[in-house]
């Protein structure tokens, strides 16, 4: 396991080697970015429900290694934790809001 945090439900969000190994495989410039993961998922600007009940941290940076971004992190909670699915950046944070805001700063 690479780390852990405790999100906004008080459920501890861990990231996985194998989870970060798929993250970086399908976006390399998030590597190097693990903290952005962490600070996301602890303390994010919004959150988001996904369609099969995972839920989707966003924040925005105003300075990522690839410029003024919102980060991404998409997770699952289950009954005592959760974990990571994926991360990514993104600059078009509407697509992922209009699904539906459950939990705002």
């Amino acid at each position: 396991m690479i780390g852990s945090v405790i999100s906004k439900n008080g459920k501890e969000i861990r990231l996985s080697e194998e989870r970060w190994y798929h993250i970086v495989e399908s976006h390399d410039y998030m590597a190097g970015n693990q903290e952005i993961i962490f600070e996301t998922l602890e303390s994010p600007d919004l959150i988001v429900e996904g369609k099969k009940g995972e839920l989707i941290a966003l924040k925005y940076y105003i300075k990522t290694s690839i410029s003024e971004k919102h980060a991404v992190i998409i997770y699952k909670e289950q009954e005592k934790d959760g974990f990571v699915i994926t991360a990514f950046m993104t600059s078009k944070p509407e697509t992922i809001i209009q699904k539906g805001v459950i939990w705002k700063k």
